[in-house]
């Protein structure tokens, strides 16, 4: 038996709404998308039809049903907004960027003609600055600094 089919049935004010920020400045490409599947669900397009025109997944299409008609979003607009997602937080804070700018900017250890990005985080971990880091996390954090000691 067919599973019965959920309709997006939007109000006059939000398709407008949609329209006029799908077609208007610089957006996030997933609330673009979001738009663009809401309004399609609204003009009942099939759903291979959404996937074959947007280029996304099924699964997709239906996540963005479902939240829609959840109606947890007080404005449409608020609707196509991400959710706060979790992440790792941030460890490298300004602190540890000076650290590491003020290393950089020493002369090198005996022997070695330059600082090299792991005797850098090597050197931040012996002076218990921090735990550990990455020698790809030193290289970011002088790249913000533009230093070239070099």
């Amino acid at each position: 038996m067919a599973k019965k089919r959920i309709e997006i049935a939007l109000t006059e004010e939000e398709r407008k709404i949609l329209e006029k920020y799908i077609s208007k400045g610089k957006k996030n490409a997933r609330e673009i998308t979001r738009s663009r599947v809401l309004l399609l669900l609204d003009e009942e397009r099939e759903i291979k039809d959404i996937q074959r025109i947007l280029g996304i997944s099924r699964s997709t299409i239906y996540n963005i049903r479902i939240k829609y008609l959840e109606k947890k979003h007080n404005h449409i607009l608020d609707f196509l907004k991400d959710d706060h997602r979790s992440g790792r937080p941030i460890e490298i804070d300004s602190r540890v960027d000076a650290n590491i700018t003020m290393i950089a900017c020493t002369d090198s250890p005996e022997g070695t003609a330059k600082w090299t990005l792991r005797m850098i985080a090597d050197k931040m971990v012996k002076l218990d600055i921090v735990e550990s880091i990455s020698h790809e996390s030193v290289r970011q954090s002088l790249k913000k600094t533009n230093l070239n000691p070099g």
